[in-house]
């Protein structure tokens, strides 16, 4: 989970991988007025939010064990997911800013950073989303596993 940019789509389906497990992408899960106003730079509501975090829960539910790539902002989003264990990919908003404004292709405006830095109720467990991506992925796999960490499910 993280901020648009943090690298969630990208080290989720690394990690999926890994583990030959599914992988779910939280932006799939939008309905179509969402994405038409992040698009527009508007930032989404609460209201706008639990309808799309419902679809993820059903997707989750639908069975097997699966990585989800959700920026889960508010903790509020990430109890009505509760089967999920987070792991927040922490970024440097100048990182961020500068992924962002490479990146095309997606629906995400780079002007709703400071909305969502600004939404972000960060858990105190993070790992550093610049490393490279087999690095976080060893990362993950390590901290589901060390015996001081619940596994993913």
């Amino acid at each position: 989970m993280g901020v648009s940019g943090s690298g969630k789509s990208t080290v989720g389906a690394a990690l999926a991988a890994r583990l030959g497990w599914r992988f779910l992408d939280g932006d799939a899960f939008h309905p179509a007025s969402n994405v038409a106003a992040m698009a527009a730079g508007v930032a989404l509501s609460d209201a706008d939010r639990w309808p799309w975090l419902d679809g993820i829960a059903r997707a989750l539910a639908a069975g097997g064990p699966a990585v989800l790539a959700c920026s889960a902002l508010k903790a509020a989003y990430r109890a009505r997911l509760p089967s999920v264990r987070w792991f927040y990919l922490r970024v440097p908003r100048d990182v961020l800013e500068a992924r962002l404004a490479s990146r095309s292709g997606h629906f995400f405006s780079p002007s709703l950073l400071g909305s969502q830095l600004d939404t972000l109720e960060a858990p105190a467990e993070a790992v550093d989303g610049t490393l490279p991506v087999a690095r976080l992925v060893d990362a993950l796999v390590r901290r589901s596993t060390d015996g001081s960490s619940p596994d993913f499910r």
